[in-house]
């Protein structure tokens, strides 16, 4: 069965369409000095090759003309952050007036609920998964508790049935109905960190809108992992980070969506900054806020320009594969990844990420019983280079732009040698 596996791997490297793109990216090290198996851009993507070049235009833009560049550089400081529009909407699914880069993920949730989360008398409640990624839980926290509310009583956490990891869809349904005349909103992780599962972004905006409720989703592990269709969805807001799946350097700025049907609307309260009056009048220094038409009436602070040339880097390579053809591979990889492990006999090894392909990205959640983290040490050590989360799961992340099916089958491997 193993060589018929490998066999496999090989074929399907050789038919994948998208093999020349795994040289465009720098690969860390294993200890034998050979290239690691990169598993984990759920956490960190790997480095384009061009990302220096990007970033060092920039300095020498900065060293050769100071404060001029911001109107004179090769690609001018003061627009900089134009150049990343069309990638961000085409990866996301969304019109060019809906998204923009800025600030960093937890930053633009914020900024997003302050306009979002308005609690009103009885219906003061936020919705969202358990097991959100801990900065959502404090985010939403900090939020109702700024409102003067007790997050005990305002803050509904949606829990898998017992015995179970993942939640159903019928079970969402029916709490969005039990509590939604209570609920301002509804926020979700499109993807759940931990086990992987992605939601129908689409139906839960749809319940919830049906109950007059602002939904909203963090998109950290969906952007670039999945086709999201923002704007399709329907959804008041998202935002997201650009360093897991789009390989934009860590800490690197993040992206924001509002739909349009809020572009133009004057009343919505938000926090402001001076990037987001119009730009016609921005360098007139008027007292008074003129918002930018979209989501760029949310920036508050000019460009920062060398983290966005990094993003750039990446946005170049992402935007000409395109998402649907990353996400064709992405399903073939993870297919494969989850059939290695149905191969590991016995109750040793469980998968926790749902088996439907429509309700999972790249990432597969492995529960290993009995393990503790000298397995993760011990993945390491032979070059696996993935994601250990108490107390016994490993995250694997095989991203369709530079990893191949080879890839995985020697993490199957070195993980049934480590086990036994």
């Amino acid at each position: 069965m193993q060589s018929a596996l490998s066999q496999k791997a090989q074929e399907l490297d050789h038919q994948d369409p998208l093999s020349a793109y795994r040289s465009q990216f720098h690969f860390p090290k294993a200890p034998n000095g050979s290239d690691a198996i990169y598993l984990c851009s759920n956490s960190l993507g790997l480095q384009p090759k061009t990302t220096k070049k990007q970033i060092n235009e920039v300095l020498d833009d900065w060293g050769s003309l100071g404060v001029k560049g911001h109107f004179q550089a090769k690609h001018d400081w003061v627009s900089y952050h134009e150049n990343l529009t069309k990638a961000t909407a085409n990866i996301v699914g969304a019109k060019n007036h809906e998204v923009v880069v800025m600030n960093t993920l937890t930053v633009n949730l914020h900024l997003m609920m302050i306009s979002f989360y308005r609690p009103r008398g009885n219906r003061n409640k936020i919705i969202i998964e358990s097991g959100a990624f801990p900065s959502d839980i404090y985010a939403v926290t900090s939020q109702i508790r700024f409102h003067g509310l007790d997050p005990d009583e305002c803050l509904i956490q949606l829990k898998p049935r017992a015995g179970e990891s993942i939640l159903r869809s019928e079970d969402i349904k029916s709490q969005i109905d039990k509590y939604g005349s209570q609920t301002a909103l509804i926020m979700f992780g499109n993807t759940n960190y931990l086990t992987g599962q992605y939601f129908d972004m689409k139906q839960i905006t749809q319940w919830g809108h049906e109950h007059g409720c602002m939904v909203g989703f963090d998109c950290a592990h969906g952007a670039g992992n999945q086709d999201l269709q923002l704007h399709d969805t329907g959804c008041d807001f998202a935002v997201w980070c650009n360093y897991k799946y789009l390989c934009s350097g860590p800490g690197s700025l993040a992206g924001a969506f509002v739909h349009e049907r809020h572009a133009d609307d004057h009343d919505i309260p938000r926090l402001e900054g001076w990037w987001g009056t119009k730009k016609e009048t921005r360098f007139l220094m008027k007292d008074k806020f003129e918002p930018m038409y979209g989501v760029e009436a949310w920036q508050l602070s000019c460009p920062t320009v060398l983290s966005m040339a990094s993003i750039w880097a990446s946005l170049r390579i992402y935007d000409e594969v395109g998402i649907k053809a990353l996400r064709q591979k992405s399903i073939l990889l993870t297919g494969y990844l989850e059939e290695l492990m149905d191969e590991i006999q016995g109750d040793t090894v469980t998968v926790i990420t749902p088996r439907d392909p429509a309700q999972r990205g790249c990432q597969l959640s492995i529960q290993v019983k009995h393990a503790d983290k000298s397995l993760f040490y011990a993945l390491s050590e032979k070059g696996i280079i993935s994601d250990w989360r108490e107390p016994n799961i490993i995250r694997i992340a095989p991203s369709p732009m530079y990893n191949s099916f080879d890839d995985v089958f020697r993490f199957a491997e070195t993980l049934k040698s480590c086990l036994s």
